[in-house]
């Protein structure tokens, strides 16, 4: 399918890309599947953070929106989120390779909400590079950092205010078991997430919470113009079955069902959306 040549400075705008994304802004419709719920939503400013928290919102979760510093994005969909029936959003700015930061994060919904049915862990940094040489000590640790090691800060902080059926959803990716050479910091990164999903899930069954992750195949998000060249960017995605890049809004059904009563018996699974690619 193809996108126009185009680069932006990590971590990228969502309004400044050609095409805006589309994350469900004028077509998702909610049907009541989380109403009271409140949900911790991590890189939910663009792409598929928020077309997560649109989805959730309309299906009557309040959202906390935590991203790093793209104000404009988040704003917009902070507004989203209230417009839909009256809903709560709370933005919440800040690094996440800073394992402080994570604890505000929890300790600022907790402070709102006053519990945390939901949490996603979807924020992530990812970097192309052709060469192992290319790849910096600093960069590595901190792909790692906000990758990984936000999810367990995360989790760890959220579980004492988490209720029986609440649920925990990891953003892990088809790199988790086919890794793209060129993003191979990233990539075990994914693999990690999948696994350390995969070990929650049997640690906190008996607290009656679920775990889970989701494996996005190329999905189009500001991560994409931001961290490859021009060049990759134009066929970003045309090497799947389907042939295309995938939209935000494709996923947000994926994690309803994960964080909703519809998927009150999936635990320490991984569902692929990747266009046909498939995933072992």
């Amino acid at each position: 399918m193809g996108f126009p040549e185009q680069q932006q400075p990590v971590p990228g705008v969502q309004s400044r890309m050609s095409p805006v994304p589309d994350c469900g802004e004028d077509s998702y419709r909610g049907s009541g599947k989380m109403i009271g719920k409140a949900a911790v939503i991590t890189g939910a400013d663009s792409g598929i953070g928020r077309a997560v928290a649109i989805a959730f919102a309309r299906e009557g979760a309040d959202v906390l929106i935590s991203y790093l510093d793209e104000d404009d994005d988040a704003k917009q969909v902070a507004d989203l989120v209230e417009q839909a029936c009256g809903r709560r959003a709370v933005l919440v700015p800040g690094d996440l390779a800073d394992p402080a930061h994570c604890r505000a994060v929890i300790d600022r919904a907790v402070a709102e909400f006053g519990k945390i049915d939901v949490l996603v862990s979807n924020a992530a940094y990812q970097m192309s590079h052709e060469t192992l040489e290319e790849i910096s000590d600093e960069e590595f640790d901190y792909t790692f950092k906000v990758n990984v090691g936000a999810y367990f800060s995360l989790v760890k902080a959220a579980l004492p205010h988490m209720p029986p059926g609440s649920s925990i959803i990891g953003s892990s990716s088809v790199n988790s078991d086919m890794p793209s050479p060129t993003l191979a910091p990233y990539a075990a990164t994914k693999a990690a997430i999948a696994n350390f999903s995969a070990s929650l899930a049997q640690l906190l069954g008996e607290r009656g919470i679920r775990v889970n992750s989701v494996a996005p195949g190329p999905i189009w998000t500001p991560l994409i113009p931001s961290t490859m060249p021009p060049e990759k960017v134009a066929n970003f995605g045309d090497d799947v079955p389907l042939g295309r890049a995938g939209q935000p809004a494709e996923l947000a059904a994926a994690y309803v069902l994960l964080a909703s009563q519809d998927g009150s018996y999936i635990s320490g699974a991984r569902l692929a959306v990747t266009g046909g690619r498939p995933i072992l």
